[in-house]
């Protein structure tokens, strides 16, 4: 390109630049897997450091947050088995672990926050009071959890259990639903004192009013699929675009198995992880 087009081009080339910056491009649902990469891409130096774990056995995700000056983070949802690999990775990235979350008692596998509190010196664990768990932080509707300049919201969210959160960043681009929402799906209402009538109103009371350009991580996933948005669920989810009395039909009889781990993994979680741990 020859200097004299390039001179040209220059006033359009910067005002481009700046409405980039200023407002990026629609991303249209259907594309939420490309619209987390283009977001991570597009991350202000006031975004948190975002990274998505995942633990194969049980399908779930755990999800590493942290302020970028203090080097302060938390951890969503660890997992026992994989405490090593998210620690390495904590110290690779010489960050601060502050406080393990979890958004529930968790029937399918062992949390990692005990093992982890025994690793890290001042960790703090957290959970729902309503969860019925031991924990450090026992979080009620609205409150915050702090790392650096950056903060998580607790927004309340029974239905798969009693003391389900959801974690919502203060952006309200980010939020952490655990089972209460997952990706074109939810959280089984057939046992911990599950509801489906509960459900259906957490999520569209508690979730469903956030941006419909939020993104949405949920605990697990079993398609390999890592993200979603609040207007992608609102429209696409098989469940929850429903009446409430073809949801609670629904979820009234999806005969689904008993989770394998659920007889340990509960009795492990109300005391934070720590039933039976070897180190």
């Amino acid at each position: 390109m020859s200097a004299a087009l390039l001179h040209r081009l220059k006033p359009t080339v910067s005002v481009a630049s700046r409405l980039w910056s200023c407002n990026p491009p629609r991303i249209e649902p259907s594309s939420a897997a490309a619209s987390a990469r283009l977001y991570s891409g597009l991350m202000e130096s006031r975004a948190p450091l975002f990274r998505q774990l995942f633990e194969s056995e049980s399908s779930t995700y755990t999800y590493l947050l942290a302020d970028a000056d203090s080097r302060e983070a938390v951890l969503i949802d660890p997992v026992l088995e994989t405490v090593d690999r998210d620690l390495q990775l904590i110290s690779e990235l010489g960050l601060m672990l502050k406080v393990a979350l979890n958004t529930h008692c968790h029937a399918d596998h062992i949390t990692g926050t005990g093992l982890l509190k025994k690793k890290v010196f001042g960790l703090k664990s957290a959970i729902s009071k309503h969860s019925g768990a031991t924990a450090d932080m026992q979080l009620s509707d609205g409150d915050r959890i702090t790392f650096g300049k950056h903060c998580l919201t607790v927004r309340e969210t029974p239905g798969h259990t009693d003391g389900c959160v959801t974690y919502v960043s203060e952006d309200e681009r980010m939020a952490f639903t655990g089972d209460a929402l997952l990706i074109r799906g939810c959280g089984r209402t057939d046992f911990q004192q599950g509801s489906p009538h509960r459900l259906y109103e957490s999520v569209h009371k508690k979730i469903f009013t956030l941006p419909g350009h939020c993104f949405v991580y949920p605990a697990h996933d079993y398609k390999g699929q890592t993200v979603s948005t609040v207007d992608e669920e609102k429209k696409f989810n098989p469940r929850l675009t429903k009446t409430l009395p073809e949801f609670v039909n629904i979820m009234n009889n999806l005969n689904l198995p008993k989770p394998k781990k659920i007889d340990i993994s509960v009795p492990a979680n109300l005391v934070c992880g720590l039933h039976d741990i070897r180190t």
